[in-house]
């Protein structure tokens, strides 16, 4: 069970990653916060799965413009033990001045025992 921080990573660009699966027998409450490190926009997607991979109606944001240095967060989304998270990014894992720079992701929150 994780309070707080639960992950953070930076995305590699146009690869959708499975960032976190909520522990069976709990439930979450999270935030989700995208950093765009670029100078460029990035589109990200975010997605709460019941299977390893995300059918499309799973989607709750898809193509959304992040502004570049700009952060996008959504809040208390509720999830279910044993479901995924997965985000994706159109820019990311740029380094030394490159204006594909990393988008970086947290999620931060609560879980709670269902018993």
């Amino acid at each position: 069970m994780s309070t707080g921080r639960v992950y953070t990573t930076q995305l590699a660009a146009t690869t959708l990653t499975q960032l976190y699966q909520v522990p069976t027998g709990y439930y979450g409450v999270y935030n989700v916060s995208f950093t765009n490190t670029a100078t460029v926009p990035t589109t990200i997607r975010l997605a709460i799965a019941a299977l390893s991979t995300p059918a499309a109606s799973e989607y709750f944001e898809y193509s959304t413009t992040v502004i570049p240095n700009g952060v996008f967060e959504r809040t208390g989304i509720v999830v279910q033990g044993g479901y995924y998270i997965f985000a994706y990014s159109s820019v990311g894992g740029g380094s030394g001045g490159s204006t594909t720079g990393p988008t970086n992701v947290n999620i931060y929150g609560i879980e709670t025992s269902t018993s």
